[in-house]
């Protein structure tokens, strides 16, 4: 059987937030308070639709937003975390959900070459309209709540590995709080990979036993401490 690695996007595989990164492609870098002001709580993507509207107005081309995003910086090591993978794929699938959109995700996965290590990607859908702009979508409606009202991403999960035959073990890769919700759907010989530091690990170490998750709990900082543990597992 093989295995399964599952990646968040933002501060996982990358080493920043691809989200606020495209700010940068703006001639001062910086956005309105009257755009700022506009987040609701939860409602981050329609946020990031406003953001990606005004830039749009600037008359930002998406070549350009494109050639911004692609210099963003992957995390240490999780290039060549990728490339194993790519390397491996009779041994190893890999998928990633995130929050971010499928036009940054694979605007940055090409640029890089890496494209290949990634089977599918669950995000909220992105598209340039005939005028040239960034337009976003929601990934999905549900009913769960804990997560913002865009994406469930234990949800994702669980449809992901009904329609599939077993895995032999899962990875879940994150550092994120809506990285925590998809953990409850693990089994004790699954793997929790939170980055050490951020919020996933925080919330982790809050659970009680009654609702810690069943996987075993692995904490990283590069990705070639998820590459020696995905080695190891393959290994025995």
């Amino acid at each position: 059987m093989k295995t399964l690695m599952v990646f968040d996007f933002d501060h996982t595989v990358v080493d920043d937030n691809s989200d606020t990164w495209v700010i940068r492609c703006l001639p001062d870098q910086s956005l309105p308070d009257k755009v700022k002001h506009s987040y609701r709580k939860g409602h981050w993507t329609e946020f990031m639709a406003t953001v990606m509207n005004y830039i749009g107005e600037q008359e930002v081309s998406a070549d350009h937003i494109r050639s911004v995003m692609e210099d963003i910086p992957f995390t240490p090591g999780m290039s060549d975390l990728l490339r194993f993978i790519s390397e491996n794929k009779r041994w190893v699938d890999c998928i990633v959900i995130s929050d971010a959109n499928t036009l940054f995700i694979d605007w940055i996965l090409r640029a890089a070459g890496l494209g290949a290590a990634v089977d599918q990607v669950f995000t909220n859908p992105a598209s340039v309209n005939e005028r040239g702009r960034v337009e976003l979508r929601c990934h999905h409606a549900h009913d769960c709540a804990r997560c913002p009202v865009n994406l469930c991403k234990r949800r994702v999960l669980e449809v992901y590995l009904a329609e599939r035959a077993q895995y032999r073990r899962v990875f879940y890769v994150g550092d994120g709080g809506n990285d925590l919700c998809p953990t409850s759907c693990l089994r004790r010989c699954d793997v929790v990979m939170p980055r050490k530091g951020y919020t996933l690990e925080k919330l982790l170490a809050k659970q009680d036993n009654a609702h810690a998750p069943g996987a075993r709990v692995v904490s990283w900082s590069s990705g070639t401490e998820i590459l020696q543990e995905l080695k190891a597992s393959l290994a025995s």
